[in-house]
C-alpha cells in the first residue's frame, strides 16, 4: 500500500486508506491534518460520509455508512 494514505477519523478509527492526490487536497482545504509523518497517516477534523464510506475493523468485517 505504498501509493495509499492512511485515514483515521475523529475518534482515531481506521477508515479506508485515500489515494495521495485525495490526502493533499484534504489537508490544503484544511479538512485533515497530519497525525503521523510514517506511515504517513492524516487525520480528519469534522465527520463527512463522502469519506466515511467504510470502516476497517480488526475482524474482517466492513460496516457501511
Amino acid at each position: 500500500m505504498s501509493n495509499f494514505v492512511f485515514v483515521i477519523d475523529t475518534k482515531k478509527q481506521p477508515l479506508n486508506p485515500v489515494h495521495p492526490g485525495q490526502a493533499r487536497l484534504l489537508l490544503k482545504q484544511r479538512k485533515a491534518s497530519v497525525f503521523r509523518r510514517y506511515p504517513f497517516t492524516i487525520i480528519l477534523k469534522d465527520v463527512h460520509p463522502k469519506y466515511l464510506t467504510h470502516i476497517h475493523r480488526n475482524d474482517g468485517y466492513h460496516y457501511a455508512f
